[in-house]
This record gives structure tokens, sequence and C-alpha cells, in this order.
């Protein structure tokens, strides 16, 4: 490997090494995103911000860790050892699809460090790597299947969502909300009744019965 045995010391070697691997571009587009910051960060140790460029993981057991040296000074390199990688590199801003470059006694001691779906880790107490819950990860296929659906009950009632932002309407200009509220306004309307006049009645009231004033003195 060209890794092991503190092979990379220089960064002119680190460089040349970048650029057969095809890691050239990356660097250039790095250093020429280098832009000064706005605001006050100028002040505070933060005056200038550019891309991140590629990753390269290494195995200090077996690499060394020179490598650290000869790269530190390219823009936009970092350096991670693979047994305290940070999800911050691997994934910058929590974006996925950052160039990792491995070597390959960092990638051998993977399955040191975090085991398998059967075996668990040498250095991680009883941590094993999550295993697939299901083999097909087409839900939807899953869900309309014959099978499903042969034994699905039937829905017991049916959602009703609310409708939102619902205009109010006046019941005496609209005459459907009108009905809604009184479904005797119909009839109402129909026999003109607010139309008719009262009759007058002629004379003086008849007076009660007496029946009437003994059920009012009764007990």
């Amino acid at each position: 490997s060209a890794f092991e045995g503190a092979a990379l010391v220089k960064t002119s070697a680190a460089a040349a090494l970048l650029k057969a691997i095809g890691a050239g571009a990356d660097i250039v587009k790095v250093q020429k995103s280098r832009k000064l910051r706005a605001g006050k960060g100028k002040l505070r140790g933060r005056r200038h911000r550019q891309r991140r460029g590629p990753l390269v993981v290494y195995n200090p057991e077996t690499d060394g860790k020179d490598l650290v040296r000869a790269f530190r000074n390219i823009p936009g390199v970092d350096t991670s050892s693979v047994f305290a990688m940070n999800l911050l590199q691997l994934a910058p801003g929590g974006h996925l699809g950052r160039f990792v470059i491995w070597t390959s006694a960092a990638f051998e001691a993977l399955d040191k460090v975090y085991g398998s779906t059967t075996e668990p880790s040498a250095l991680k107490k009883d941590f094993l790597l999550p295993s697939n819950v299901i083999s097909n990860a087409d839900i939807t296929r899953i869900i309309n299947s014959s099978e499903i659906q042969s034994v699905l009950r039937e829905p017991k009632g049916y959602a009703t969502t609310k409708r939102t932002g619902v205009q109010k309407k006046n019941p005496l200009k609209n005459r459907q909300v009108l009905l809604r509220l009184n479904p005797y306004a119909a009839q109402y309307s129909k026999e003109k009744l607010g139309q008719k006049p009262v009759e007058e009645q002629k004379g003086k009231p008849k007076r009660a019965g007496e029946q009437f004033n003994e059920l009012l003195r009764s007990d």
C-alpha cells in the first residue's frame, strides 16, 4: 500500500498521490472556493471560509501517524483515524456523498471496529450492525400484495378530514346556510307567515272561567 510504514511524510508526495487517484480536481475546487467571511467572524479567528475536500481514513497501527503531517497542509483535505471516525467529517453539514479515501489497512479494520450482523465488534461491547428487518424494501408492493390484502379486515368507519380555513357566511344573506340552521325557513317564506297581519280582537277579552280559577287556588 502507498500508505503503509510511514511512506507518506512530505506534502508534495501526498499531493502527487491525490492527483494520481483523480482527486486533483477536488483540490482545485477547494482552492478556488476560499472567500472572505461576511460579518464579525472575521475578527474572531474565522476570517476565511472554503469548501470541503477529500477525507483520508487511515489505520494508525499500520499506516502510522506521519501521513497526517503530509495531508494537513493541503487545503480542504482532512484525515481521520478508522477507530475515531466523526460523522461531521463523513457527512459535513448533514450532506452525504463526501469523497472518502480509505487505506487498505483502514478498510480491513472496519470488521474489527464495527463487527457484522452476526458477530459482535471486538472493540465495542455487545455491538452488532443492524440487520435488515425485511428483504424487500418496496413497502407499497408488500401492502398491495394478495397475501396481505386477503387477511386485512374492513375499516371501521372512514376517516373524515376537517376543512381548514372555512369562510363564515351570514345566514341572513345566504339561503343555503339559513336552511342548514333553520329547515323551517323554507316553509315560513313559502306561506309568507311574516307578512300576514295580526288579527285584532274586538271588544274586551273573555274572563277566565271558574274551572281555571279553581286550578290556580288548588295546592
